[in-house]
């Protein structure tokens, strides 16, 4: 059932798109991954872009309220002490934060990250939502992204897209927004840059 324990045959594009198959883990493991980040509640949109084209690859939104979570829609992240439910990912840790915008940014691929502090609520309903968004179908990852958002207060204006670039201009409109952007010169390899995750949270 878990999908994202890298199975090296399964056919993901370079931007990080998976199969929206649906998964479970089961109980226990996600509450010993459930993780409690002490910053402020707030969201975090991930856009992967492609350097050559400017064209977008592909959303994801950081969910942190009671708990940090990842909302990956249709992603192809993982790894087996990451638990998932429907693409959302729990135990969102520095450490894995930091693997999952390492494994997305490449030599043609930046990794542009967009906070924004929110109200409590609003971070807790962003959560609710993400638990009852998915599985998400492949290439569906701006849609069900946009969706989510313009579902809370405050994100009217977001509008339903299914360019990761669109949502990311949408996002980055709002107020208080604060951008970031990573990217790495190495390989374009989705099989190395798994290795490289596996390594840097087995170590």
């Amino acid at each position: 059932m878990q999908r994202r324990v890298f199975l090296m045959a399964a056919p993901l594009a370079l931007a990080g798109c998976g199969s929206g198959e649906a998964v479970w883990a089961p109980d226990a493991m996600v509450e010993r991954a459930r993780y409690r980040h002490d910053g402020p509640p707030a969201l975090t949109l991930y856009t992967v872009n492609n350097l050559g084209t400017g064209n977008g690859a592909h959303s994801a939104l950081l969910i942190n309220a009671s708990e940090r979570v990842l909302f990956d829609p249709a992603g192809s992240f993982g790894h087996a002490s990451i638990p998932e439910r429907n693409d959302v990912l729990f135990g969102m840790r520095k450490q894995v934060v930091d693997s999952y915008v390492s494994y997305h940014s490449r030599a043609s691929y930046v990794t542009v990250a967009q906070y924004l502090e929110v109200p409590a609520p609003t971070a807790e309903k962003a959560l609710r939502l993400s638990l009852g968004a998915g599985p998400v179908p492949q290439a569906h990852c701006s849609r069900a992204t946009s969706k989510l958002l313009a579902q809370l207060p405050g994100f009217e204006e977001i509008g339903r897209t299914w360019f990761p670039h669109k949502l990311m201009a949408d996002f980055g409109a709002l107020p208080g927004v604060v951008t970031t952007e990573h990217n790495e010169n190495d390989s374009d390899s989705l099989r190395d840059a798994r290795r490289a995750v596996a390594r840097r949270l087995e170590s």
